[in-house]
């Protein structure tokens, strides 16, 4: 029997863990630079957890069951656990907090396709207890830093406002408002053709289908719907969001307010980053604000505002492999300390602790095979290792450099 990992699962080697390091440290730094702490929140919650308030459909998540018939599932995104985190174990903290993660998330996978990846890694951002242009602006720049930092150019940002979107659907009938949401959300034209709405009700659909491109365009379109105060209001903040964005000239902008998220717990702005790099596009991550989500876990219920964003690290990676920056191997020792004799053992290790306690990073081995001394030096010289100790009874070293 050949042992395979699980269906969905996969192993990530030391080369896989090099180059998906090399993207997680450029991240972190930059989240270390604007502010942000970590938090590691449980690969396990409760369901109700989970699910948010119904907001993550229940088949996307991997189901658990504890002894006492607790329901339990794998996390299948991290906003949902950070918010349960913050306001049952940070209840006394000063707001805003800037906090993000670098975790694996576990999601169900609904086609009839075998080994479909399900566990997958992520790097992302949630700034909670503030709202407003500010916040909105700082999350986005935030993005616009992350991409620099990993050398991504052709990219741009998709930006949506799910309450501009979901106040517009209100128009239509409660019975056939989840078959028009799901068509403007996939751009089904056929479907808004046949769905049984009078004239101006298909004729708003249609509009809404089209709310995408040229952020002026846009939102003169939108401006066309005899909107409300409220939604004015709305639309008057994503268009103060999209001048601060552009006077910033960091990144392209196509406002789509079509955009529809899969998680339904976003009330304002929502975006996806997507890659422009290949022949097919590639959403690189996605986010957006939701200000009602706390308060579905705090005591009180009191709403708290919060915005984040996620990158998806394996996206990332496809898209990095081409610009030949990441790491082509893992990194080679810098020692290879050998004891001559047996009775060179102790002090062997001895020798390779005090390589070790460098102030910079030093890669230390001691060989272990006992071969002779050419066997030794092919080794070193098979790895790359820079130099060989070869140490005495005595303790004293013998330095020889390998040449490739």
């Amino acid at each position: 029997m050949v042992y395979q990992p699980a269906a969905g699962a996969r192993d990530l080697l030391p080369l896989d863990v090099a180059q998906k390091r090399w993207i997680e440290d450029k991240l972190q730094q930059v989240f270390h630079r604007w502010g942000y702490h970590r938090i590691i929140t449980s690969t396990l919650e409760r369901m109700d957890t989970l699910m948010a308030g119904e907001a993550i459909q229940r088949q996307m998540v991997i189901q658990l069951q504890n002894s006492e018939d607790e329901e339990l599932g794998l996390r299948p995104e991290l906003t949902a656990s950070i918010a349960r985190a913050v306001v049952t174990r940070m209840a006394n903290v000063t707001y805003p907090q800037r906090l993000y993660y670098n975790a694996n998330v576990f999601r169900r996978i609904w086609e009839n396709r075998h080994n479909r990846q399900q566990e997958f890694y992520q790097a992302g951002v949630e700034l909670l207890g503030v709202g407003g242009l500010l916040a909105n602006a700082e999350v986005l720049l935030l993005v616009g830093n992350c991409l620099t930092a990993l050398g991504l150019q052709d990219w741009h940002l998709i930006l949506g406002e799910a309450g501009i979107t979901r106040s517009l659907l209100n128009a239509f009938p409660v019975n056939i408002r989840a078959k028009v949401r799901s068509a403007i959300a996939h751009l089904d034209r056929i479907t808004i053709d046949t769905l049984p709405l009078t004239d101006e009700l298909r004729e708003r659909a249609r509009i809404m289908l089209d709310l995408r491109g040229n952020s002026a365009d846009v939102l003169q379109k939108v401006s066309s719907l005899d909107l409300d105060t409220e939604q004015q209001e709305a639309v008057n903040n994503l268009k103060s969001l999209v001048e601060l964005l552009e006077s910033r000239g960091q990144f392209p902008i196509i406002l789509d307010l079509s955009l529809i998220q899969t998680i339904d717990y976003y009330t304002g702005i929502v975006f996806e980053i997507v890659s422009s790099t290949d022949a097919q596009a590639r959403t690189l991550g996605r986010g957006g604000r939701y200000d009602q989500l706390l308060g579905l876990y705090h005591p009180q219920g009191e709403n708290i505002p919060g915005i984040g964003f996620v990158l998806n690290i394996e996206d990332l990676y496809q898209v990095l492999l081409s610009t030949q920056q990441l790491p082509h191997q893992t990194p080679a020792s810098d020692w290879l300390v050998v004891p001559e004799t047996p009775k060179a053992h102790s002090a062997a290790f001895a020798y390779a602790q005090e390589l070790r306690e460098s102030a910079e990073l030093v890669r230390v081995e001691i060989d272990l095979s006992g071969k002779d001394t050419p066997a030794i030096q092919e080794y070193a010289r098979d790895r790359g290792i820079a130099q060989i100790a070869w140490i005495k009874a005595d303790g004293s070293p013998i330095i020889e450099k390998v040449s490739p």
